[in-house]
């Protein structure tokens, strides 16, 4: 093992000591997870690989599932990064998808969105090499698990690429249905494992600072489906809130069919835009 995988497990052993509240319920302290190797997946699209004893216990079918990312400070050694992790304070946290877990190599798959913005996790993904390390929390459950709809509608921009993936290459290989894809280059297409009946297109927005209704207007002009249908919609708020509803009260999709959730905002970092929608469902 190396001292990297040696020092993680020591210091993931002593964090699991110290994980149970006054109540005796325990909560499972943070990973310290190690990058074995990050790479362009498309132009604006990294993906970072982890691997490690970190990984053994993991759960098996979680890609889709969220989970977060926690951000070790510039500079900042492992050592100094784990103490942190178990004594805090809490270090910069993102939240991420699951995009895949192997258990026969321990490997785990987070895809980062990387378009030249000053974002904490864009920063740190794209300098990310092998050796470099994060924090990890998670995952919860998939978005989508069970499928049952004549037909699918999926809709993501980039930062919810990966879980619309994930649902694609889940899902029953006999489905119909339509996805839309909003992506910030026509470099930034990937290669997906749909199934053969799912009509993809690609959308192509250059600035994500700037409100796009493209995937909207496409959703809107598009010839409805007949029969039941089941959707994974995920992206930017202002263009989730009007799409929720458009789907609940102009198509009466049942909102037990409907998973749309609003990743970010323009304008807000994520712990702004989660405090906005905590007071919104309150």
């Amino acid at each position: 093992m190396s001292v990297i995988g040696r020092r993680t497990r020591e210091i993931l052993i002593v964090a699991s000591k110290s994980s149970t509240s006054g109540m005796g319920k325990k909560h499972r302290a943070p990973r310290l997870i190690v990058v074995k190797q990050a790479e362009h997946l498309t132009k604006n699209m990294i993906r970072v690989t982890f691997a490690g004893d970190a990984l053994k216990e993991f759960p098996v079918g979680r890609e889709g599932g969220n989970c977060k990312i926690m951000l070790p400070a510039d500079g900042q050694s492992l050592d100094e990064f784990s103490v942190q992790l178990e004594r805090g304070p809490k270090p910069v946290t993102r939240t991420y998808t699951v995009r895949a877990f192997r258990q026969d190599s321990l490997e785990l798959d987070i895809d980062f969105v990387a378009h030249g913005d000053n974002g904490p996790a864009a920063r740190w993904a794209m300098s990310a090499a092998p050796g470099s390390f994060c924090g990890f929390a998670g995952p919860s459950m998939p978005k989508l698990s069970t499928f049952h709809a004549d037909t699918y509608l999926l809709a993501a921009d980039m930062s919810a690429l990966p879980v619309a993936s994930v649902t694609l290459e889940t899902m029953p290989r006999d489905a119909k249905g339509v996805a839309v894809f909003e992506i910030l280059s026509e470099e930034d297409r990937q290669e997906i494992n749909a199934p053969p009946g799912i009509d993809i297109h690609w959308i192509v927005s250059p600035d994500p600072h700037r409100p796009s209704r493209l995937q909207e207007e496409f959703i809107r002009n598009m010839t409805w489906p007949a029969g039941s249908l089941q959707t994974c919609i995920a992206g930017e708020s202002g263009v989730i809130r009007s799409l929720r509803g458009f789907l609940h009260n102009e198509k009466a999709v049942p909102r037990e069919n409907t998973y749309i959730s609003g990743y970010w905002k323009i304008g807000l970092v994520e712990d702004e835009h989660q405090a906005e929608k905590r007071a919104e469902s309150q």
